[in-house]
């Protein structure tokens, strides 16, 4: 059984304590969100293929609209698919 002396963690636990969540965009001054970029879009879907939505991603409503915009235009021309089993 093991003791409270033999429980070790490489950082303190933090419980009860969020990191601040922030807009990427904002932070690095993206004006212009490329549709031609599946790399890129695909940080803002889950493993079946669906947008992510802000609580989770911490974007900004503009820029969440414009995300989701250039996600629909990429699956619209075959970059990105509309449905999948363990895209990432």
């Amino acid at each position: 059984m093991a003791q409270k002396s033999d429980i070790k963690f490489l950082n303190a636990p933090q419980i009860g304590h969020q990191k601040k969540k922030y807009c990427r965009f904002k932070k690095m001054g993206i004006k212009y969100i490329d549709y031609k970029d599946p790399d890129f879009l695909s940080r803002f879907l889950n493993e079946q293929g669906k947008i992510l939505p802000r609580r989770l991603t911490g974007n900004s409503l503009k820029y969440q609209r414009k995300v989701s915009t250039a996600i629909k235009k990429a699956r619209q021309i075959a970059l990105l698919p509309y449905v999948t089993d363990l895209f990432k």
